[in-house]
């Protein structure tokens, strides 16, 4: 009876070390989870803040280029500015699609510490 019981509370203390490897990796991965929420939802309000304000200041230096060619290229400016505003957008489009298309690094750690785990726990060779 006591191998039984030794058995079952080995059993039981394996049981309990598993849970804690599970809740720690879940914990962890809630950690990485809210730190990309966040990460996330600084970038937005910093990207829009910055949007604005280079779009207000573009919009600004196009009056005033063409306010201060008005008199002979006034067509001409609006035109080249025109060019110039589209090429940005059209290079900045590109470079949105490449960051896009790029993997991302969210939850590695967690794997990685999954993987120590399963390394760890496998049988030795």
């Amino acid at each position: 009876m006591s191998e039984s019981g030794g058995l079952l509370e080995s059993l039981k203390r394996l049981a309990g070390t598993i849970l804690a490897i599970v809740q720690t990796r879940i914990e962890l991965l809630s950690n990485e989870f809210e730190d990309e929420r966040l990460r996330i939802r600084q970038m937005l309000l910093y990207g829009t803040f910055a949007l604005f304000c280079f779009g207000l200041s573009i919009m600004l230096l196009t009056v005033f280029i063409v306010v201060a060619f008005w008199d002979n290229y006034r067509l001409l400016v609006l035109g080249g500015m025109t060019t110039l505003f589209f090429v940005v957008g059209l290079l900045s489009w590109l470079a949105l699609r490449r960051v896009v298309r790029e993997k991302s690094k969210l939850f590695s750690t967690s794997l990685a510490e999954l993987q120590k785990d399963r390394d760890h726990l496998a049988p030795g060779p």
